[in-house]
């Protein structure tokens, strides 16, 4: 009887849940891996890496060193900051892009943790927040349930536009601005060395902090590499860097870093200890022995002449079968193509149509803080090979054709 009480009591009980989870039964995110995972779906929802590109035996070479060198130390505690070796092969290759120390590198368990680790160190309930609009939908889930207020901020092709960022920060005080300005998630927009030079223009004279989110830059398909607006004159000291190894080496690795400078070194170390007190050691060294050891660059290239043959393939299989007039970007990098749709066009309400012809994509209005374009969506090119884009996409195609 005591058994059967018990179980009724825990039916009938609801955890009260904190006001800036409330209604958020699901997240986009989860729902994109969902998707994913259904074997009768062509999903290009997710920026999901195709695994038969991983370097699998690279990979388990290291993690094998590693349990077999650095065994005790690997499976041990670590500290917030990072593991030296870490820190120290995160430098060397930031510094080709910017003059780094191993000091300046905090270690998170992917990008995503830097924003939560970020938000955590930065932002007080109530603070606004600038971003693209659109802009990558996890990081306005992670600064919104940190009390954050959204401003959307816009944006062209060239990204975001430096006189209506100026208009925003007079208009809002924001706290920080967040962009992410090489292959953006999710239209695959890049900004010229002339717009960046004129967003830290703008960030100076009003002495506004930027988080710069580049887990793509390294993903470029004609060979062009893009300067982080960190490296602009004035603006290292100003901005958290972030970066990632999931799009390059393994998602499933989960490690990412942020670079910075000064005082808020040691906020992030313990925002980072409050929030998961250190990321794996055991993956940290792994990572740590790759990088040291291991080709990343070559394999990156073999990567990028995969992923560039299909966002043709996704570019020439779309033409035509959207309504006319739609707008589609065609990225030089990165994982995603953004498509608008038009006027009249709602691409949440395609989506079930979509789902059920054996297709799914995200629609775009998710990644707007405000405003939302809900004739847009985002297409993923990097996970199928260009047979199999071709015919998800001549799927979207006919249910967007019953519908026009």
């Amino acid at each position: 009887m005591s058994t059967q009480m018990s179980s009724a009591s825990t039916s009938d009980f609801a955890f009260p849940v904190a006001a800036r989870y409330a209604g958020m039964a699901s997240s986009p995110l989860k729902d994109i891996f969902s998707l994913a995972a259904r074997p009768d779906v062509v999903s290009f929802a997710g920026g999901i890496p195709d695994p038969s590109l991983f370097a699998l035996e690279d990979i388990a070479e290291c993690y094998d060193w590693v349990l077999r060198e650095r065994g005790t130390r690997a499976l041990q505690y670590g500290v917030s900051e990072g593991e030296a070796e870490l820190r120290e092969q995160a430098a060397r290759r930031l510094s080709r892009e910017l003059p780094t120390d191993a000091s300046q590198i905090r270690v998170t368990s992917g990008s995503q943790e830097g924003l939560f680790v970020a938000a955590e160190a930065l932002i007080e309930p109530g603070d606004v927040v600038l971003v693209e609009s659109p802009t990558y939908l996890a990081a306005v889930q992670a600064f919104a349930v940190h009390g954050a207020r959204m401003v959307g901020v816009e944006t062209d092709d060239g990204g975001v536009l430096p006189d209506a960022l100026d208009a925003a920060i007079r208009a809002h005080h924001p706290r920080l601005v967040y962009l992410i300005p090489t292959f953006q998630n999710p239209t695959g927009r890049s900004m010229s060395a002339e717009r960046r030079a004129q967003v830290a223009d703008v960030l100076r004279r009003h002495d506004v902090p930027l988080i710069e989110d580049d887990p793509y830059g390294e993903l470029s398909f004609d060979g062009e590499r893009f300067a982080p607006i960190a490296s602009e004159p004035g603006m290292s000291s100003r901005t958290l860097l972030m970066k990632s190894m999931s799009k390059l080496m393994s998602p499933g690795v989960r490690i990412g870093w942020i670079r910075a400078e000064g005082p808020i070194l040691d906020t992030l170390a313990v925002a980072k200890a409050a929030i998961s007190m250190q990321s794996s050691v055991v993956d940290q060294l792994t990572v740590a022995r790759y990088l040291e050891t291991k080709d990343l660059d070559a394999h990156v290239a073999k990567v990028i002449e995969v992923y560039r043959e299909r966002r043709d393939a996704m570019a020439q299989a779309l033409t035509g079968r959207l309504p006319e007039g739609a707008h589609v970007t065609r990225p030089q990098g990165g994982m995603f193509l953004w498509a608008a749709l038009g006027e009249g066009w709602d691409a949440q309400d395609l989506l079930a149509d979509a789902v059920s012809a054996g297709v799914a994509y995200l629609p775009g209005w998710s990644f707007f803080a405000e405003d939302a374009d809900r004739s847009t969506m985002r297409l993923s090119f990097v996970t199928h090979s260009p047979e199999v884009i071709a015919d998800g996409v001549g799927r979207l195609g006919e249910v967007i054709a019953r519908r026009g």
